[in-house]
């Protein structure tokens, strides 16, 4: 018997041989070890910079200027998180060109992925530009309360984004332009209507400029909401499979799981910031870590520092709620079509056009999937067809 993960299993025998499965396997192999190294080195990069001295000297350096509160805290930030952009250059680099050209995804060009870089180092200045100056003048203005009306703040302005986002920031980068098939747009209309939910437009996006990864989302909330198929999608599936991985999108709308995703973070991020005023009040930061000039910027970088490490125990539970949303979906989008088939033909195409691992490691999968692995996916389409059938 050959050991489980070097045989094709039944779901995809005719569609992937030998050969392609241990490519898929490969694929995944050299992006988990290149995660894991880069994760190592991000890590490493962050311990050297606490404590061995670099935030001494960089906190100190910026008390030193005589800056305004805002204007200090503002600087202190936009500086360190240029410092992460221009780290991570050479892993982005290495993952577009190396690993992902390697396996034949890539599309992009040198010229178009610094032009990207670019684009997103201006967004994010100016979004921390806006975050820093606000939260810092909130600190300021209440500093009993300040807490509560960042959460506020911080709540009202990612409500905000999510309407501006598919018109000011996404066409930033890509080419939304009107599905032009009648009898595709047709469909999906009707698949919209009996799910109670309409959508602005419908587009295709030209993702394929990029990469050969395919995709389907929605975007924006209220009026603003968007259906956005990939042209790698359209290129490669049919309509009924289309409709079915509509379908599976549209589930998570009917299940709410924005809503409660939003909802959850909303109650832990007030927990969090609540929390984080009253250790924030002390300078027992500072004194564990020996930190010279007293500065609540220095003290936010050792307490998000120490606030990621115990967001890891939090992981798995994170890991399990978003697979079973997705499960729910995969309900969801057999009881709006009811055509199970598509959706099993529909995600075995994604699956080899996109390299999954057929066989991932179960603590992996505990650890970090946000979906369930596809096999299991598959055979619970599957048994909604033989359900089908049966009757």
């Amino acid at each position: 018997m050959k050991k489980v993960g070097i045989f094709v299993p039944p779901e995809f025998e005719g569609i992937v041989d030998e050969a392609l499965l241990k490519k898929t396997g490969d694929y995944e192999t050299e992006k988990t070890h290149f995660s894991f190294f880069s994760s190592i080195l991000s890590n490493v990069a962050t311990i050297i910079f606490i404590f061995c001295g670099l935030l001494n000297i960089y906190n100190s350096w910026i008390a030193s200027l005589n800056l305004p509160f805002i204007i200090s805290g503002w600087l202190f930030f936009l500086i360190l998180s240029y410092g992460g952009e221009f780290l991570s250059v050479p892993f982005r680099w290495y993952n577009t060109f190396k690993i992902e050209n390697k396996y034949g995804f890539t599309t992009t060009t040198l010229r178009l992925w610094a032009s990207d870089f670019i684009k997103t180092l201006f967004i994010s200045t100016v979004m921390i530009s806006l975050m820093a100056c606000a939260g810092f003048w909130l600190i300021q203005w209440s500093p009993l309360y300040w807490w509560f009306w960042i959460w506020g703040f911080l709540f009202l302005f990612s409500i905000c984004m999510m309407y501006l986002s598919p018109y000011v920031i996404e066409p930033l980068f890509n080419k939304f332009t009107p599905i032009e098939n009648d009898a595709l747009k047709e469909r999906i209309r009707e698949l919209t209507d009996k799910a109670g939910i309409r959508a602005s437009r419908i587009l295709r996006i030209d993702a394929s400029k990029r990469s050969k990864h395919t995709n389907a989302y929605f975007t924006g909330i209220g009026k603003t909401k968007r259906i956005v198929l990939y042209d790698t999608l359209l290129e490669t599936m049919n309509h009924s499979e289309i409709i079915a991985v509509l379908a599976h999108e549209i589930g998570h709308w009917k299940k709410k799981h924005m809503l409660k995703t939003i909802i959850a973070f909303e109650v832990v991020s007030f927990i969090a910031l609540y929390c984080s005023f009253k250790i924030l009040q002390s300078d027992a930061l500072l004194t564990l870590f020996h930190i010279r000039t007293n500065t609540l910027f220095a003290k936010i970088i050792i307490l998000a520092f120490l606030a990621d490490i115990l967001s890891l125990s939090f992981m798995p539970c994170v890991s399990y709620l978003m697979r079973r949303h997705e499960m729910q979906a995969d309900r969801a989008s057999y009881e709006l079509t009811r055509d199970p088939e598509s959706m099993i033909s529909a995600l075995v195409k994604l699956s080899k056009e996109n390299l999954t691992n057929l066989y991932p490691h179960p603590l992996y999968v505990t650890l970090y999937y946000s979906h369930p692995p596809i096999l299991g996916r598959l055979r619970y389409f599957r048994k909604l067809l033989e359900k089908d059938i049966g009757r």
